[in-house]
């Protein structure tokens, strides 16, 4: 049972609920395992590419941990002017992997690096009003579109996961890992489908624990390595170098935060429609800001930009907990994960085909919520119903083709390596020159509309009554008299019968 937080109105914010310390703790380390593969991903892959030795990646691993957990207390909290207090999970943006590793690769070292992320950072803070200032360009159209992609872009990695995660083991692909991944899924559902309300919720933790219980018992993962290293280990400011800054290395750096503001704003608007909460322009920048001050912050304890988590949206939906204090919760794990490397390596033991099955069901649920967005959208008579398959399909490009823009100019590159950023550019850009920029658009319905079945729903024909007729464009009654027809946004008392015309017709119109 959800119980209120202390002070406030029954009819709080649903993110404002506060679950109490036990519910917290589960439901927030049920975040932290299912955002913990991708948060160590990047300074593995950038800590190999700039030669550190293990016990250093494991320091840098350590670094993002702890800069990912202040960062998710800092967005699901909020201060006066950072955090949009949503429940959502921040951490190190894969978006700027390929990035770092090419100024590493290129001689600029592990300072450069940190030095073009804190200053790219630092421009990104200073242009956040620009991104705040755009929710009147996300109706649910363009929000849909990218709660679907951000869904299907996924599951590729759900499928990387129960294949065994690293490509480069003989195991990967193998049956054993990708059984474990397929009872872990049913796991999951069983315990979705016969459990109480709470063991629901908790599906997607129960079933990596007893995924791993089993893995454990098939030898097919290994605690052994969990007591090696330190227990402690404080992250110490500046240990890799005092950052340095190059200008090449600051502009290619200033694009993955463009690609990371497009994306965090993304993440923001498709958690609040998941919640069925309000995102404003202010709600909206305050999100923006409290990312780029954490990746303005991040580089000095040794981690680099940070971002939302779409993995943990889709958690969000699955598991129908919608508190902030969850996630914070999560946060303080994070960090203390950065502060004891012990438990960061128990949960690093953790299979990567448990993970698999229980991504499936995660990734996929935000692909389901996004289509439930997209249900809200107008169809009729508009151009509403190509741009939704144009977005999804231009977001599916680097999914189907992961080299399709190895040849474009490296700027071009990195904004649309990512499925998410494309597809949310694709859709903003389609909903302005069709819904906003209405100059020369066509009265006549384009050849994809006119193809789809014409449908009525009841809400649309819920106030006719018996007898009622339209006769050139009027609507009457039985008896001839004009019913008059209000505008969707008209909702004073009417003194006698008048017909209005569903706002949820037109929902996804943004005339």
């Amino acid at each position: 049972m959800e119980a209120n937080t202390v002070g406030r109105p029954l009819d709080q914010r649903p993110e404002d609920r506060n679950l109490g310390l036990g519910a917290n703790l589960a439901y927030g380390l049920q975040h932290v395992l299912t955002m913990y593969g991708g948060i160590i991903a990047v300074p593995l892959i950038v800590g190999q590419a700039a030669g550190l030795a293990p016990d250093q990646i494991g320091l840098l691993i350590a670094a993002s941990l702890f800069a990912g957990g202040l960062a998710t207390i800092l967005q699901t909290m909020g201060i006066p002017l950072f955090g949009c207090q949503l429940p959502l999970v921040q951490g190190v943006s894969f978006s700027g992997v390929a990035t770092m590793v090419a100024i590493v690769s290129g001689g600029g070292g592990m300072d450069a690096v940190l030095g073009a992320v804190m200053a790219a950072s630092l421009v990104g803070l200073l242009i956040t009003p620009i991104f705040s200032r755009i929710t009147r360009f996300f109706p649910p159209l363009v929000t849909g579109i990218v709660i679907t992609t951000i869904g299907l872009t996924l599951m590729p990695v759900a499928v990387r996961w129960a294949m065994g995660g690293n490509s480069t083991s003989p195991e990967f692909g193998s049956v054993a890992n990708i059984q474990l991944a397929a009872l872990t899924l049913v796991v999951v559902l069983l315990l979705s489908k016969l459990g109480s309300a709470t063991i629901s919720r908790l599906s997607i933790l129960l079933a990596i624990i007893i995924g791993t219980a089993i893995a454990l018992a098939l030898g097919m993962t290994d605690f052994s390595k969990v007591a090696e290293g330190p227990i402690v280990a404080i992250p110490t400011p500046f240990h890799f170098g005092f950052p340095t800054f190059h200008l090449a290395a600051i502009i290619s750096m200033f694009i993955v935060i463009m690609v990371t503001l497009v994306e965090t704003s993304a993440d923001i608007l498709a958690v609040g429609e998941i919640i069925e909460t309000k995102v404003d322009s202010k709600r909206l920048g305050d999100g923006l800001r409290a990312d780029m001050l954490s990746s303005l912050i991040a580089p000095i304890f040794g981690s680099f930009t940070q971002s939302a988590f779409a993995q943990n949206v889709g958690l969000v939906a699955v598991t129908g907990v919608k508190s902030r204090y969850v996630v914070a919760t999560g946060g303080l794990v994070l960090v203390t994960l950065g502060l004891l490397p012990i438990m960061g390596r128990v949960v690093a033991a953790v299979p990567s085909a448990v993970l698999g099955g229980a991504g499936i069901v995660l990734f996929g649920t935000v692909a389901a919520s996004g289509i439930r967005t997209l249900s809200k959208v107008n169809y009729t008579n508009n151009m509403n119903l190509i741009i939704v398959a144009t977005s999804i399909g231009f977001g599916m490009i680097p999914i189907a083709a992961p080299n399709f823009y190895d040849h474009f100019p490296a700027w071009f590159a990195t904004i649309f390596h990512s499925g998410i950023s494309s597809a949310a550019l694709m859709a903003i850009v389609l909903n302005l020159v069709f819904n906003h920029l209405t100059a020369g658009n066509s009265d006549q319905q384009s050849v994809f509309v006119a193809g789809t079945e014409r449908t009525l729903r009841y809400q649309d024909i819920a106030h006719l009554h018996d007898g009622d007729y339209f006769l050139n464009g009027k609507l009457y009654d039985a008896n001839g008299v004009e019913v008059p027809v209000v505008a969707p946004d008209n909702h004073s008392a009417p003194s006698k019968r008048q017909f209005d015309p569903a706002p949820a017709a037109v929902a996804g119109s943004s005339h």
